[in-house]
């Protein structure tokens, strides 16, 4: 099973790293793939350029087994669509459990994403959620009881179509917070890996002097 875990990743800090770590490992996903994009069609313009954030993420991932900094989306003209994304994920692999991984609060906007309902052809997708109650509006929620596993195996015994809930424990560790820090030049120590905090100190990153 593959693991997809796009973002902008502006920058890559604990908050992102340590819930995608837990669901590879609570899920059994071989090869978990971040994937920054180049540009989100629901965001604004990241302040530092594809090239450098993607540097930033193999940065934080460093040697560690199992996961890959994926560039295909800085190769990409236009918006970074999840569509297109799994599009090329499946074409590489054909056959295998594809997992797109996304937060709670992006997964209640997914019935408003670029072609949705095919992303369910091409993935499953898998939330991960802080501990506690959740509700979903009516749509979303049909499209829950449809499609919902209840249990990492369901996702292993198909190549994509389901929802899986995953409990995950989630910093509260914002990319905006960290620039905000940077451009104060406050410290950032333990929300970044070091070799992170390295790189944007080195080359004044988010301090606005570029």
């Amino acid at each position: 099973m593959i693991g997809i875990f796009g973002g902008t990743f502006d920058p890559v800090h604990y908050g992102h790293l340590r819930p995608a770590f837990e669901v590879q490992e609570e899920l059994g996903i071989r090869q978990m793939h971040f994937v920054p994009l180049r540009d989100a069609p629901h965001r604004g313009q990241p302040e530092v350029s594809p090239e450098l954030r993607c540097a930033l993420v193999r940065a934080a991932l460093g040697r560690r087994s199992g996961v890959c900094v994926d560039d295909r989306e800085l190769h990409r003209d236009g918006p970074s669509y999840s569509y297109d994304t799994l599009a090329s994920f499946r074409q590489q692999w054909p056959n295998e459990p594809l997992v797109l991984l996304l937060g709670e609060d992006a997964f209640r906007s997914f019935l408003s994403w670029h072609r949705p309902l095919d992303i369910l052809e091409l993935a499953h997708l898998v939330v991960m959620q802080r501990p506690g109650e959740h509700q979903f509006d009516s749509q979303l929620q049909a499209l829950i009881t449809d499609r919902q596993a209840d249990s990492p195996g369901e996702l292993h015994d198909a190549s994509a179509g389901r929802i899986y809930f995953q409990q995950v424990m989630q910093l509260d560790i914002s990319a905006t917070r960290i620039r905000e820090l940077c451009t104060a030049g406050r410290d950032i120590s333990y929300l970044v890996p070091d070799a992170v905090a390295e790189i944007i100190e080195r080359l004044k990153l988010y301090t606005g002097k570029l």
